[in-house]
């Protein structure tokens, strides 16, 4: 049973806002950050339940020159300003600006899991979590050791299921906090 000693992984292009498709297939700028329908109560109801969230986002968009450092910092900023106003938390943010697609920090090589490890080293990645709306997501996870894969729809609805790298599966992160109760 999830309760504080668990850790949540969470991607965020297409898990906590709008995974834009703009002609270049990244989300760049303030201005598209948009936070999903329902996860600022989603993230209210699983910050009640985890004791550390962490979001691990490939972000080549970076390593493109594409998006600055300091507009990605701004767009984390903005989609806080949504989150914790309703009671939602996110502990740290990991990203991989990697252009190598074999990169240790870019998922689906665990890198970013083992930097919040050393940064919260309580995490017990058998009593973790992984959402994502990717396979790499769950690819990650698995290559982590991270306990269980959430697969949410909102970008990619026709990934075939069953599928060995996916625990659940739901529409939304709001889906999957409430199926937590």
């Amino acid at each position: 049973m999830i309760n504080k000693e668990w850790t949540l992984f969470l991607d965020r292009d297409g898990v906590l806002n709008k995974d834009v498709v703009n002609g270049i297939g990244y989300v760049i700028g303030v201005e598209n950050m948009n936070v999903l329908p329902g996860v600022p109560e989603a993230m209210q109801k699983l910050s009640l339940l985890f004791g550390t969230i962490v979001i691990c986002t490939n972000q080549r968009s970076i390593g493109k020159g594409l998006l600055s450092l300091e507009e990605f910092h701004r767009m984390n900023e903005k989609m806080l300003s949504v989150l914790e106003p309703a009671g939602g938390r996110i502990d740290k943010i990991y990203f991989a600006p990697d252009l190598e697609d074999d990169a240790f920090n870019r998922k689906p090589k665990p890198g970013m899991a083992l930097q919040a490890k050393q940064d919260f080293p309580h995490i017990d990645f058998s009593k973790s979590v992984m959402v994502g709306n990717n396979l790499s997501d769950m690819q990650f996870a698995r290559n982590a050791g991270i306990n269980e894969t959430v697969f949410v729809t909102t970008t990619i609805p026709d990934v075939p299921y069953p599928n060995p790298l996916i625990d659940k599966k739901f529409d939304s992160l709001k889906a999957y906090a409430d199926s937590l109760g």
